[in-house]
């Protein structure tokens, strides 16, 4: 039987400032499967970057638990977090977050330059990631010589090389245009097939989710329904 890769049981989220108690996730509880393609959606305030920013371990659920390939992450302390997050999760985010200063290869070598790993095979895994994704004539330019699709590719690369179990993406055609979006999401899909590995995405766009194999609709801190394409 296969396991769940991610793993949402009865979290809740309350955020309270003075007497001002505001609950962003009401028992939500979900599993993911390895090599699945989902989409979280719903309107502003819903709990999407609540649940996204517990999915990466940035914030640690009030009740309930995080799982990721089997690991309970919230009883993890900083460092312990700071060192999964690099080895189990990739990010991919709306703005790219390139460095502007690297070429393209040594942007996705950088999650690996905190392992101790010869920089022959972080170069070697870099190049063929890049190779991959059709930036192998493209390795030593800088995000500013790159269109904004090359860039996202980049970005798509960087989350890969560590290997990880999951990679959130957040908004990640919200800078393309729609072809060079479509052809991004493609490309996702794609990855979270051959390489196995789960993806989420939050997208405002429904015209996205078409290429997922589920969307998750959440509003007022609760799935609202849950959709199979």
């Amino acid at each position: 039987m296969q396991t769940s890769s991610v793993k949402i049981q009865d979290v809740s989220k309350i955020y309270v400032s003075g007497e001002i108690r505001v609950k962003a996730l009401d028992k939500v509880s979900f599993a993911l499967k390895p090599g699945e393609f989902v989409a979280i959606v719903g309107p502003s305030g819903s709990g999407k970057s609540t649940l996204m920013n517990l999915l990466g371990t940035i914030d640690k659920p009030s009740t309930g638990e995080v799982y990721i390939d089997g690991t309970p992450t919230s009883r993890m302390s900083g460092d312990q977090l700071a060192d999964f997050r690099n080895r189990k999760l990739g990010f991919i985010f709306q703005a790219y977050n390139l460095i502007p200063g690297l070429d393209a290869e040594k942007n996705v070598e950088m999650p690996l330059m905190t392992r101790d790993m010869p920089q022959e095979e972080r170069k070697r895994r870099a190049d063929k990631l890049l190779e991959q994704l059709g930036l192998g004539e493209r390795l030593k330019l800088r995000p500013t010589q790159l269109s904004g699709g090359e860039q996202q590719r980049v970005a798509i690369a960087r989350a890969l090389v560590s290997e990880p179990a999951l990679i959130l993406a957040d908004e990640p055609t919200g800078n393309l245009d729609t072809k060079t979006g479509n052809e991004v999401i493609k490309l996702l899909k794609e990855v979270s097939k051959s390489r196995h590995v789960t993806i989420v995405m939050v997208t405002h766009n429904p015209d996205l989710t078409k290429h997922c194999d589920r969307v998750i609709h959440i509003r007022d801190g609760r799935i609202e329904k849950e959709v199979l394409n």
